[in-house]
């Protein structure tokens, strides 16, 4: 499973002009399921997100989690993570998940995310979101784990 968090002082996804969620500050996390992927890889993917320390302590130095500066979470699916570009200019995107597998892996995430986090928004899975977002630092993060 692949994701791309971006550290944000805050986020947004809009559909069709409507704010579907929102967080202040915390992660922009951008995730795209691989086709060998499992629940299982996605809650050990979700385990780092929450402990990585990318947030300032009093010193400035990226000390802190998510969790310990009580930030929000924006979830958002993003297959295109998965592109593929070492031939031609036209990027190829087998690498990811299959639709069906893809949605149920994402949601299936979204699911650990709200048990083990306190404020999780999300997105739609395969819907044409328009996300807002202020980058904090800048700090954004790749992030694979493999199944």
């Amino acid at each position: 499973m692949i994701a791309l968090l971006q550290r944000v002082a805050e986020a947004r996804v809009e559909i069709a002009r409507e704010v579907v969620g929102s967080i202040g500050q915390g992660l922009l996390v951008l995730v795209c399921a691989e086709p060998e992927d499992t629940e299982a890889v996605g809650e050990k993917l979700l385990a780092k997100i929450l402990k990585l320390r990318i947030f300032s302590d009093e010193a400035g130095k990226m000390n802190r989690s998510v969790q310990d500066v009580g930030g929000g979470l924006l979830i958002v699916s993003q297959f295109t993570l998965a592109a593929e570009t070492k031939s031609g200019n036209r990027p190829g995107f087998t690498g990811a998940a299959p639709p069906a597998l893809g949605e149920a892996l994402y949601n299936a995430f979204v699911a650990a995310a709200r048990a083990a986090h306190p404020v999780v928004q999300t997105g739609r899975f395969g819907a044409d979101m328009k996300v807002h977002l202020v980058n904090d630092g800048p700090v954004t993060i790749p992030l694979q784990i493999k199944a």
